[in-house]
């Protein structure tokens, strides 16, 4: 078991005060049995009204937050502490679903069909033709080895690379660049999933980028996303395609959701014109209790 420490800030400037309209924000992470919230803390400035949260459609923890008043900068930090247990990848599927392809029994069915059916246009099928070529023709496929086939392609044949304006590209330009971020990444094995008739879904959250020499893991400083399959026997597994992680190895998650456009970390509104916009600074910091880093000192 691990400890991880999230320090996460976002700060807004503008060139004259302006005013604010409620802004939503997804950072708490969701308890289970592989990760137990320990503490989570909210500060807002300017000082807000009492947060108020909900639940929303997928059972994702929201925090609502109204700031009156006027002002030139506006910014949100979440400090987090948590337990994580990393779970291995030998996960435990239920026989009849062991090769592919299998069913879903009527029972799941019923609730994983958002989750199977296609959401984005591919009239030539080109995704779906990419996905099959996973599969052992002629011979039966393992549904394991499909699925950490598929991760693994993507991290070794697609290049990450950052970007910073809001949107996630659609799988079949992903797959036209060879290029995309984590989000990019998530979707295009979501969507590559569902032509398989499997059931995805996207997760948000942050990754915990260990400080050894040579690391190689990809979408530390910012939030991080995956996605995740569901299994008869195994549930729903996690899946990173940046870094190739099968399992919930260094990933802490904070919400799951059927579609990328649904897990914006923050969103709101500002009372004013384009032009009075300044800039947005993200910082994310993820930490293990044992590196005995102080959050407030990171920046």
């Amino acid at each position: 078991m691990t400890i991880f420490a999230v320090r996460h800030l976002t700060t807004y400037t503008y060139r004259r005060p302006v005013a604010f309209g409620e802004h939503r924000l997804l950072f708490r992470p969701r308890d289970s049995y592989d990760q137990r919230l320990i503490d989570a803390t909210l500060i807002v400035s300017p000082r807000p009204e009492p947060v108020r949260w909900v639940h929303d459609v997928f059972g994702n923890c929201v925090a609502l937050v109204t700031v009156e008043g006027k002002a030139r900068e506006l910014s949100f930090e979440t400090l987090i502490r948590l337990e994580h247990t990393p779970q291995a990848i030998d996960f435990q599927i239920d026989e009849a679903a062991l090769t592919y392809p299998f069913s879903y029994s009527d029972e799941e069915i019923l609730d994983l069909a958002p989750a199977i059916r296609r959401h984005y246009a591919d009239p030539d099928d080109t995704l779906g033709r990419w996905a099959r070529q996973f599969l052992h023709a002629g011979t039966s496929t393992q549904t394991g080895h499909l699925l950490m086939t598929l991760c693994s392609a993507i991290q070794d044949s697609f290049a990450y690379a950052r970007r910073h304006e809001r949107g996630t590209q659609a799988p079949l330009e992903t797959l036209k660049l060879k290029r995309g971020t984590c989000r990019d990444f998530a979707l295009l094995m979501m969507e590559a999933a569902r032509t398989l008739g499997l059931a995805a879904r996207f997760v948000t959250g942050y990754v915990y980028v260990p400080s050894r020499d040579g690391s190689m893991t990809r979408g530390g400083g910012s939030t991080h996303a995956w996605c995740q399959v569901y299994l008869p026997g195994a549930g729903w597994v996690e899946f990173d395609p940046t870094n190739g992680i099968v399992g919930n190895r260094d990933l802490i998650r904070v919400a799951v959701t059927r579609d990328p456009r649904q897990a914006v970390p923050l969103s709101g509104s500002y009372d004013g014109e384009a032009e009075d916009f300044d800039d947005m600074v993200v910082q994310v910091n993820v930490t293990t209790e044992a590196e005995g880093t102080d959050l407030r000192e990171t920046a």
